[in-house]
């Protein structure tokens, strides 16, 4: 039951959001979790302040997943989101942040999990 909740300061088109969308997919899997119930949340243009600036294009992704998983495991993933991040929009991984929240129960389809 993971969701990620993507922001990035830069514009994206359909085309670059569906490449961004399958690899937050592919990525998901680096914490033991499966895109089958995955879902992402994509926000671009967004006015993202970093160092008191909004000079340079910056990146926020918030991980929140049922369960835990472990330190490394989420190293993993921050690594993944940095490169996707650079990789496909030109971010620099020194302005990404990745707050990851563990959650303790998750609804879905109109039960608990």
């Amino acid at each position: 039951m993971p969701f990620i909740d993507a922001r990035f300061s830069t514009k994206i088109d359909a085309q670059k959001e569906e490449v961004i969308k399958k690899r937050l997919g592919e990525a998901i899997t680096l914490i033991g979790k499966s895109e089958a119930y995955l879902m992402v949340q994509i926000q671009d243009d967004c006015k993202l302040y970093f160092k008191g600036n909004c000079d340079s294009d910056s990146a926020y992704f918030e991980v929140k997943l049922l369960g835990k998983s472990s330190k490394s495991n989420y190293e993993k993933l921050t690594k993944a989101l940095c490169e996707i991040a650079t990789e496909e929009l030109g971010i620099s991984g020194n302005r990404v942040y990745v707050k990851f929240e563990e959650v303790e129960y998750w609804g879905f389809d109109s039960f608990m999990f």
